[in-house]
């Protein structure tokens, strides 16, 4: 794509003759063919659009909480190696206040509401929980249940259902649901959790719904609800914004038209593949709106200027010519920039990073097939107007680059300065795991939450789980009574770590002597009671046993990670091979996974993009200039999250990666129109000037139309994407003060430092 310039009149150095990325002769061809099959290319675009977008309603998210690991993750292998022991630890808890809860007519009410949840398509009857079935254990008799009257006993009872059925209060209660599988289960899991909220809402008094499976349910839900919905605000942001900059109907519907093609191209190619979104890829239609809203709005602006003294036709050929081979290769670093995400080992990562190439891809596909009979078809709203006020735009950026010219040294310390402040920053980064904290304050679950471990401890579940050969072994079960003990006993921060600990013991111990003296007489008292508890902690065919644990969902990152390892620790002091898992763990240590994986393919995609832009230009130091307004903004805005003590969460992990490839462009649309002036025999000077005035204003607009765009982000009820949509804005605005600054002052460094000290020197 990259040849020799038709052109020898340069004064750059002889070395540097051949750094273009225009091949006058190729592009006006380019050109000429797609102004002239125009009408076809349309037709190919509609026909296309029609036949993929059905094949485009049927993408489906995927809702597995697996699919944001890799397939060989040690924590999710030892996730479903306990599903596949002991069925799964899905547990749902229906919590609220009862004032008579100790009652006769409330265990009644209790027991008939844990029946009727029972009940419910894709939950497992057999292992319901209630506080009557404590206390008024049916499978023990007349004579068991008249024990279970005595003070001691109830109150043993009590303790022993205490966090987890019923709180230090004994006025708060709660119904423990296991779901099924999904797989097993007659109805999709979001029947299932709708079922449990509906008889949550109507029971008196109303209960609070908490558990893992709630939260990333609740999760995908929001994402792919607000994916949707704030996608149509967008678009209508968009159309707004850009109608204001040129008030033309035409050219605010064409990019949204060429956008939402890509879109619709590229989700019926992932269907037929057979790929489906992640969390991670819900930003699939944000990120192509930002590239194909900045690809129109160069040729906009540039299609604008030259049709002051041309005709439609020779305009747009020339504008064709002169802008296809930048946005080519913005397309290129873009893709190269994604194909990075390839590198990690998170398989959505992956599936992103596949996405966004196939997007970028179809992107410029629909920017040829579109853009040409888009443009020219018909006579209505045929140019875009421009503002009187546009070169008060234009002489703030003139203005600017004059700044560039007078004080170099100024703005270069005062960059350096900035991006140590960044890279120290660094250093304090800190990750947030309370997954809670990934929704609003005023959400249905951050409020249940709040309830459950206000009144009942925490709401977080997971396991500990270990090689045990026989439960009717005395000196067996006292190693793990032992285990039990300490686990109860750790200490965090001066807090007990777990809230509840329920081990195999606790059962044996709970039956007193006069029901069973023998450790097989508790067990077969056990199994009458609690007929559940046994086969839920202890698998005989593979010997392994487990402890439930549960533990406060909202709390610090350190505090629960520092609780885990203590955890898999104290056990396998007890038991080496012991393993640490449960959904708990799974949501505490998604964010590390992405975090790690982002820096290796962030390093990727910045070396991946100056090898192509080096190609490019032919010119290693303009592929490593290129780097710098670009890399510049991501430094210092995570620099800065880390100094203000700003979280980690999922949308700020993808930010690095996903914004080099997003601000590159703005380079390459800079650095192209920059040799293309060098080439026409301009000074260094005037070649920075023009590109300022003419690339510059481009710039600002479609930064400021995406910023706009993005903005309605803040509205989301996910959290990361709120950060999301603020650190893209905040960086594209980086981005864009980089290029305008940053870029010109590397230039001249480059290529005109002793031509801008002389003019300076006349000037000022």
């Amino acid at each position: 794509m990259t040849t020799q310039p038709d052109t020898t009149t340069t004064d750059l150095p002889a070395e540097n003759q051949s750094v273009t990325i225009v091949d006058t002769g190729f592009w006006k061809r380019t050109a000429s063919f797609l102004i002239q099959w125009r009408i076809s290319l349309l037709i190919f675009a509609v026909v296309l659009t029609a036949i993929a977008y059905p094949y485009s309603q049927r993408l489906q998210l995927d809702r597995s909480i697996e699919s944001l690991f890799a397939l060989d993750h040690p924590l999710l292998l030892s996730y479903q190696e306990s599903k596949s022991l002991f069925g799964g630890d899905e547990f749902v808890m229906l919590a609220w206040k009862q004032d008579d809860l100790l009652t006769s007519e409330s265990l009644i009410e209790i027991e008939a509401f844990g029946k009727t949840l029972g009940e419910l398509p894709g939950v497992n009857p057999e292992s319901t929980q209630t506080l009557s079935a404590v206390l008024r254990p049916k499978q023990i008799g007349f004579i068991g249940n008249l024990f279970m009257r005595i003070p001691t006993v109830r109150e043993s009872a009590l303790n022993f259902a205490e966090g987890a059925l019923v709180g230090e209060d004994r006025v708060t209660t709660a119904v423990v649901v296991r779901l099924k599988p999904e797989e097993e289960s007659v109805v999709s899991r979001a029947e299932t959790l709708a079922s449990i909220r509906d008889l949550a809402a109507s029971h008196n008094p109303p209960a609070y719904v908490v558990g893992e499976p709630v939260q990333v349910h609740d999760m995908f839900e929001v994402v792919e609800k607000d994916g949707a919905t704030l996608g149509i605000v967008s678009s209508v942001i968009l159309l707004i914004v850009i109608f204001f900059f040129f008030r033309s109907l035409r050219w605010m519907i064409l990019p949204l038209v060429m956008v939402q093609a890509a879109l619709i191209w590229t989700k019926a190619f992932l269907v037929i593949s057979g790929m489906r979104l992640s969390m991670v890829s819900s930003m699939l239609n944000s990120l192509v709106t930002i590239i194909g809203i900045a690809t129109v709005m160069h040729i906009t602006i540039y299609f604008r200027e030259l049709r002051r003294d041309q005709e439609r036709i020779p305009a747009l050929r020339m504008t064709l010519s002169t802008l296809l081979p930048a946005i080519c290769w913005t397309c290129a670093t873009t893709a190269i920039g994604f194909g990075a995400l390839l590198s990690s080992d998170i398989v959505p990562i992956r599936s992103f990073g596949i996405m966004m190439v196939l997007g970028v891809s179809f992107t410029l596909l629909a920017a040829f097939t579109i853009i040409p009979g888009g443009v020219l078809l018909g006579n209505f709203s045929v140019d875009p107007r421009k503002y009187g006020w546009e070169k008060w735009v234009t002489g703030g950026l003139l203005n600017l680059l004059k700044l560039v010219f007078r004080i170099p040294k100024t703005i270069a310390s005062v960059a350096f300065l900035l991006i140590v402040f960044g890279f120290f920053g660094l250093s304090f980064l800190r990750i947030e795991t309370d997954f809670s904290k990934n929704f609003r304050d005023n959400s249905p679950i951050v409020q249940a939450l709040n309830f459950v471990e206000a009144n009942l401890g925490g709401a977080g579940n997971y396991e500990i789980n270990f090689p045990f050969a026989d439960v009717t072994d005395p000196e067996a079960i006292d190693k793990l009574r032992e285990l039990s003990e300490e686990l109860k006993a750790i200490e965090i921060d001066g807090h007990p770590a777990l809230t509840k600990v329920i081990a195999y013991t606790d059962g044996i111990d709970f039956i007193p002597s006069v029901a069973g003296r023998t450790l097989e007489a508790k067990r077969e008292t056990l199994q009458k009671m609690q007929p559940e508890y046994e086969p839920s902690l202890f698998n005989p065919e593979e010997q392994r046993m487990r402890i439930l644990l549960r533990a406060l969902e909202r709390q610090p990152a350190e505090l629960k990670l520092q609780m885990i390892e203590e955890v898999t620790r104290t056990a396998q002091k007890y038991f080496p091979e012991a393993k640490c898992t449960g959904l708990y763990v799974l949501l505490a240590n998604i964010i590390l996974s992405l975090l790690s994986d982002q820096v290796v393919s962030f390093s990727l995609a910045a070396c991946g993009i100056f090898l192509c832009m080096t190609v490019a230009f032919r010119s290693w130091k303009v592929g490593l200039i290129s780097l710098v307004p670009n890399l510049f903004p991501i430094v210092i805005l995570i620099g800065t999250l880390g100094w203000i003590g700003s979280l980690v969460n999922i949308g700020t992990a993808m930010i690095a990666s996903v914004s080099i490839g997003l601000t590159v462009d703005s380079s390459i649309h800079y650095l192209s129109s920059y040799f293309r002036e060098k080439r026409t025999g301009h000074s260094h000077a005037k070649a920075l000037e023009l590109t300022q005035s003419q690339i510059g204003l481009s710039l600002v607009f479609s930064n400021v139309a995406l910023i706009c765009g993005f903005s309605v982000l803040m509205l989301s009820e996910f959290v990361p994407l709120i950060y999301f949509g603020v650190l893209v804005s905040i960086a594209m605005l980086g981005g864009l003060i980089g290029n305008l600054v940053l870029l010109p002052l590397l230039l001249t460094g480059l290529y005109g430092r002793k031509e801008v000290i002389m003019q300076s020197a006349t000037e000022y």
